[in-house]
């Protein structure tokens, strides 16, 4: 029997969203309904409010979700009524040529559910297949990963990408490792967990670079050793200064536009490793000379979703925060209803908050 349930709905390009009432189906084979108790607010759903990912409105929003199974299709056997799940945006599908070769963090053809979540009989874009702004959501079962059902939803919900992304982009893409040294650019939510991911694994240097105080701040709390206000300081001399005069051995550039990723590129030691997890716009172009490319050696790196694989990375980030290891409460700066989801957008454009969390 279908289910209807208040869900937050970006209707067309621009306009604020909306709380409405949707039509969620029961799970068909390979799927799984999921009762919904908290979800982030990340940027990427304020991408889609503006239309930036593609014009295929209506969207129902949200993402970073952790809930309950409710129910579960035909041929789903590893998930049952009542698990604790958090939700991911890469389900493997474990045949393309990617899954083959043993690389399922880069698969090529991630499932998502089929049958359709409506408005008004209209099909909704769910905002990363996911679409969690809502009491009940409809996924694959892929995207759906047990966790620790100990671990409390406001939290557990954000490794289910801005966390995830920032932590593996230190972990998984930067391979951060006992006594290397690390600057990440940004000190949002992402960057805070790269920060946090690069302490897990042993950096002895953790450079935050910012060019807000009160972001600085709160990346000491994430274990940054060191912070640089960019504003008025080169963020490059700076970081050398930090280091001997060398450079990192990771740099991660978690913001994504061009001055960044150059500042990225030049505060690395000679065969360092940038690593790009910050989403540039669509029309940004970087310019670099040739040479530098070839001299400097080392790595350019892009990290999609961390390079994660949700089924291994979501149940030990987990244990981490409940070990007291990874602090996951500290992300999240105030809890919220559906209706409060607008307001929420531009707490975050103005830089207020490292995440806004609905809870329902």
């Amino acid at each position: 029997m279908p289910h209807e349930v208040r869900a937050v709905v970006a209707v067309k390009r621009g306009a604020p969203v909306e709380v409405r009432t949707i039509v969620v189906p029961d799970p068909g084979p390979g799927e799984v309904l999921v009762s919904v108790q908290a979800c982030g607010v990340c940027h990427t759903d304020l991408h889609y409010r503006e239309g930036a990912i593609n014009d295929d409105f209506p969207f129902l929003l949200g993402h970073e979700a952790a809930g309950t199974v409710e129910s579960v299709g035909e041929g789903v056997t590893d998930l049952a009524p009542g698990d604790y799940v958090v939700l991911a945006w890469r389900a493997p599908c474990g045949t393309c040529r990617s899954c083959r070769r043993g690389r399922p963090w880069y698969c090529f053809d991630s499932r998502n559910a089929t049958r359709p979540m409506t408005l008004d009989g209209t099909p909704l874009t769910a905002a990363l297949g996911i679409g969690a702004f809502a009491e009940k959501t409809l996924v694959a079962a892929g995207q759906a990963v047990k966790v620790d059902p100990a671990a409390r939803p406001e939290a557990a919900g954000l490794i289910g990408c801005g966390v995830m992304a920032g932590y593996g982009a230190a972990v998984n893409t930067g391979k951060v490792r006992n006594g290397d040294t690390v600057a990440v650019i940004g000190c949002g939510g992402v960057g805070n967990a790269a920060i946090a991911g690069a302490c897990l694994n042993g950096a002895r240097k953790v450079i935050a670079v910012d060019i807000d105080d009160q972001k600085l701040n709160q990346a000491e709390k994430f274990g940054a050793t060191h912070t640089v206000n960019s504003r008025g300081t080169d963020p490059v001399e700076a970081v050398r200064a930090l280091t001997d005069g060398f450079g990192v051995d990771i740099a991660i550039d978690a913001v994504g536009r061009p001055e960044t990723y150059k500042q990225a590129f030049y505060m690395r030691d000679h065969a360092g490793v940038l690593v790009q997890v910050g989403v540039p716009d669509p029309e940004m172009r970087i310019d670099l000379p040739l040479i530098d490319l070839f001299s400097r050696g080392g790595a350019l790196k892009s990290s999609w979703y961390g390079d994660c694989l949700p089924s291994r990375d979501f149940p030990i980030l987990i244990d981490q925060y409940l070990y007291g290891l990874l602090d996951l409460n500290s992300f999240v700066t105030e809890t919220i209803s559906l209706d409060q989801v607008e307001a929420a957008f531009a707490k975050m454009h103005r830089g207020e908050v490292l995440r806004s969390v609905v809870v329902l």
